[in-house]
């Protein structure tokens, strides 16, 4: 897998940055509908991300203590880290 997986959702976009993920599991915690841990224990995008509000994505993101997830709005402009 590459060092970054890029979703987009709605109007947002999130890359997880694998390479920063240390598997705390704070964003599944905050939203097991959108993420999960894959085999290596890194964070990755479920199936059902889409099905989720981008509230609970965003707030799902900023729980990481590592700052692993960037998101940008619909304009590209970034809002998280």
């Amino acid at each position: 897998m590459s060092e970054a997986q890029e979703k987009k959702t709605g109007d947002l976009t999130i890359t997880i940055d694998r390479l920063i993920c240390v598997g705390f599991g704070d964003c599944i915690e905050a939203s097991p509908e959108a993420f999960e841990f894959d085999d290596e224990g890194i964070a990755v995008f479920c199936d059902s991300v889409d099905s989720v509000s981008k509230e609970e994505l965003v707030a799902a993101c900023q729980t990481c203590p590592v700052d692993a997830f960037t998101v940008l709005d619909s304009q590209g402009i970034q809002i998280l880290p």
